[in-house]
């Protein structure tokens, strides 16, 4: 048995990397960046900024300190700013039962976001990201489908976080005289 597991390995190892299969570059930052701070659009706690300002710190950023109370309207001209502007969550229901009571949703995110540098450019232009998922909700069995949803939202929150950091990075790699090596 332990004869054939190097041979198996080898040969997955091989299909691999035929098919075209790599993992994931490291987001890509600009080097002259500096200090990075993620303002959420109100300033209660937001499970997407912390998020966000986890998933920079991954790339290699620097987190900038709060700027105290106001987080929401500080400008601080040291300091590149992710801001996130909007945030929306949205129930459409897209099947119903014969007695019109509905039975299957589309949960929807969306966010308005905006990244500028601490000299005032945008590094990336304000833009809307927009995901959903489809669940299913019977009226006659309620049961658990609340928990269906959150975990269905928690899903949706940790794919916008990586979906905008993935267009930060799109931006960034696609400027060669920003792109860090």
């Amino acid at each position: 048995m332990i004869r054939f597991r190097l041979p198996v390995l080898v040969l997955a190892l091989v299909f691999l990397a035929g098919c075209g299969f790599h993992l994931r570059n490291r987001i890509a930052l600009p080097s002259d960046l500096g200090p990075v701070r993620v303002v959420g659009a109100s300033t209660s706690y937001s499970a997407l900024v912390t998020s966000l300002s986890r998933g920079l710190q991954a790339a290699g950023a620097t987190l900038a300190a709060p700027p105290g109370e106001d987080a929401a309207t500080a400008v601080d001209a040291q300091v590149a700013t992710l801001r996130i502007m909007s945030e929306r969550w949205g129930d459409l229901p897209i099947a119903v039962d014969q007695f019109g009571r509905a039975q299957e949703f589309s949960l929807r995110y969306a966010v308005v976001f905006a990244f500028t540098k601490a000299d005032g450019t945008d590094l990336v232009p304000q833009q809307v990201v927009e995901l959903s998922r489809d669940y299913v909700s019977p009226p006659q069995d309620a049961t658990g489908t609340t928990t269906e949803r959150e975990v269905l939202a928690e899903e949706l929150r940790r794919e916008m976080a990586a979906s905008i950091l993935r267009r930060v990075d799109g931006v960034v790699r696609s400027s060669p005289v920003n792109a860090a090596p």
